[in-house]
Formats: C-alpha cells, sequence, structure tokens
C-alpha cells in the first residue's frame, strides 16, 4: 500500500466516523437512544487515533513541512476536515511516489527515520504492535472517560 492509499483510507475512515458519531449525538438528543453514542464514539476515537499515526507515518516519510504535518494532526478534531486535506495533499503531489525508507530505498537519516525504516522492513510485525500501541490508549482513554461530562 503506497502512502497516498494508506492515507486516503484514513482520512476517508475518519469522515465516516465523524459522521456516526454526530449521527448518534443527534439520536441521543432527540430520545431515540442513547447507546449508540458509545459505539460510534468508541469507533471514531480508535479510528481518531489510527489517523493521526497514519498521518505522522506519512509526513516523515513525504518530508511535509511541520506545518502540513501538524495541520494535518489538527484537522482530525474538526468534523468531516481529513477527506478535503487529502485531496489538498494529492493535488499538490504531496502524496505520491512510494516507501522511501523501505527496503532498498534511501538510508534513514535521524531517529525517526529509522524507526520508520524498522517499520517498514517489517510490515506484519508492525502492524501487530502498531495496533496492538492503538488499541492499549485507546482502552486508556476509555478507561479514564469521555472527554466532556455528560450532564
Amino acid at each position: 500500500m503506497s502512502p497516498r492509499n494508506l492515507f486516503r483510507l484514513f482520512a476517508t475512515a475518519e469522515v465516516i466516523t465523524w459522521a456516526g458519531l454526530i449521527a448518534a449525538l443527534i439520536l441521543r438528543a432527540t430520545g431515540v437512544t442513547d447507546g449508540a453514542v458509545r459505539i460510534a464514539g468508541g469507533l471514531h476515537g480508535f479510528v481518531f487515533l489510527a489517523y493521526c499515526v497514519t498521518t505522522v507515518f506519512v509526513w516523515v516519510n513525504q518530508r511535509w513541512r511541520a506545518g502540513v504535518g501538524v495541520t494535518g494532526l489538527l484537522l482530525a478534531v474538526i468534523p468531516f476536515a481529513t477527506y478535503p486535506f487529502e485531496r489538498w495533499l494529492d493535488k499538490r503531489s504531496m502524496l505520491a511516489g512510494p516507501w522511501r525508507l523501505a527496503p532498498g530505498g534511501d538510508a534513514p537519516q535521524g531517529f525517526v527515520e529509522h524507526v520508520q525504516a524498522w517499520i517498514l522492513r517489517r510490515p506484519i510485525l508492525s502492524i501487530v504492535l502498531i495496533a496492538a500501541l492503538v488499541a492499549i490508549v485507546f482502552v486508556v482513554l476509555l478507561w479514564l472517560g469521555p472527554p466532556v461530562p455528560r450532564g
């Protein structure tokens, strides 16, 4: 999977889960159901974390300026903003190309690139470890409770 396809996947998933969360909040506000927020919120939270990890990973690979990467992260908290951001990046060819640090590619420079090169050279193990890390963060956040107390 290319950097472009990976980023597009998670930017789109972020939009879809925002829609689900907003729909669930409307259902709760109208008294239709209360349980949908927990499901939609949990799913959105997981995809939010995965989008943030993906953004940083693609940011390093594509050598985006700091402002571009930080913007990508900040836009995750604005409903439906990740998809237009992905389209903006794609139009400017900022998602083009393969994984630079994959086997046979560029030599890693610095700690972050060494981590990314390690991940790209061990994709199955890396997917398992990253998914586990995202799941652990997700569970800790669930344990801490919602960001805004329901009242």
